[in-house]
């Protein structure tokens, strides 16, 4: 992994993917923009939530550094417009220390998040592992399939009952992990470092994705009967092989 200008890259099959920064700050905007071009990514820029609107329909990213503070509509309603066409990563830049920025992004649909001030070299570590994930298999077949769910590992795609579910990246991450172990249990922190690889962070990341999973495969979200929470411990994906749980 070779070092560029204090950041680093991976190899070509990450060649041409495309990033949309959007941020109002021009300096953090510019920063974060060249740290990503010298990774190799071809980068976009908007600096307001209505242009990142019409960039991210122009453009098509591959993935979207979303600050959530922004002029004309925040950053979070932005993110939540573009769940409403695309899967698109996202990864929300919020307030240092404020748990309640970190929580309406990630319900609003992002992937991550990022406390400012951050590290540039932090976020194209970051950039470039959700990229990375993006393009490789998390699981050793290529299609599986576990009482009404399928899992097409290579391209990256869910179906429960037959019906294409609509995933984020790490919601693709969470529910694959999952139905790869049935009826194993997981806490929050054990699900953080298997599913994502983070040997640290907010445990809310789990909460609120595992909130968003179920309202996409459970009839009742309030009475989930697939993804259901051990008190106490954490979370199991309770399935039989004829598909009922």
């Amino acid at each position: 992994m070779a070092r560029i200008h204090g950041t680093v890259r991976f190899g070509d099959d990450l060649r041409d993917r495309r990033v949309l920064v959007v941020e109002d700050d021009p300096t953090v905007r510019e920063v974060a923009c060249d740290y990503l071009r010298s990774a190799g990514l071809i980068v976009d820029q908007a600096a307001d939530g209505f242009s990142a609107l019409k960039a991210a329909a122009l453009t098509r990213p591959d993935l979207i550094v979303l600050d959530r503070m922004l002029p004309g509509i925040s950053g979070a309603e932005v993110c939540r417009r573009i769940r409403d066409n695309a899967s698109t990563p996202i990864i929300m830049l919020t307030a240092l220390g404020s748990t309640e920025d970190r929580i309406e992004g990630l319900e609003a649909g992002a992937d991550d998040y990022l406390a400012k001030p951050f590290s540039p070299r932090e976020l194209v570590l970051r950039v470039l592992a959700i990229l990375r994930r993006s393009v490789t298999d998390i699981t050793p077949e290529a299609v599986f399939d576990l009482g009404g769910f399928r899992v097409d590992a290579s391209n990256r795609k869910i179906f429960k009952d037959g019906r294409l579910l609509g995933l984020s990246v790490r919601e693709f991450d969470l529910l694959a992990f999952l139905l790869k172990h049935p009826d194993q249990v997981f806490s929050r922190a054990q699900l953080l470092k298997e599913v994502w690889q983070w040997n640290f962070g907010d445990l809310s990341t789990v909460t609120v994705h595992v909130r968003r999973v179920r309202e996409k495969i459970e009839e009742d979200p309030t009475k989930p009967r697939f993804l259901t929470t051990e008190w106490g411990i954490g979370y199991r994906m309770s399935i039989q092989t004829n598909g009922e749980s």
